[in-house]
């Protein structure tokens, strides 16, 4: 008799084990206790660090190796945004600066966050600060070393 083999996923900081190696987006969201599915967005965090929103009917090779991680937001529609010119889809209408460093792969601390402004001066987002990805076209975002004046 040969033995099953299990798969490793991590859905929002939870580790499970699963047996299939092509599992579906709704099988992901029901492992991971998010019911009913049709009120839930999953998205897989890919090797670059941006995020892939499956669809609930669209199905995920485990076969590769590695934890296969994933975020899950109770929602009904995902935002798009662009950072550093990596474009990236988000769950949920806030996003906070902080959460964008890390997105973007830079330290938070010495590096900082701005809001690009067409025709104005663009807007530092600090790394409290919620910005609000449902307002018309896709917001993009730049990051930079941060300047001090300090003597």
């Amino acid at each position: 008799m040969i033995a099953s083999k299990s798969y490793r996923i991590q859905i929002d900081e939870t580790s499970y084990e699963v047996d299939d190696p092509v599992i579906a987006g709704f099988q992901l969201l029901d492992t991971a206790g998010k019911r009913p599915s049709d009120e839930y967005l999953i998205f897989q965090r890919l090797q670059n660090g941006q995020l892939e929103e499956i669809r609930p009917d669209e199905t995920v090779d485990l076969r590769k190796p590695g934890i296969e991680a994933f975020i899950t937001w109770q929602s009904d529609r995902s935002f798009r945004f662009v950072i550093d010119g990596r474009k990236f889809e988000w769950g949920i209408p806030l996003i906070t600066g902080l959460k964008l460093k890390q997105l973007a792969g830079v330290d938070a601390q010495s590096y900082g966050v701005w809001l690009e402004v067409r025709g104005k001066e663009d807007r530092p987002v600090g790394n409290e600060e919620s910005v609000d990805l449902q307002a018309p076209g896709v917001e993009h975002f730049f990051t930079g070393k941060k300047t001090t004046t300090e003597g």
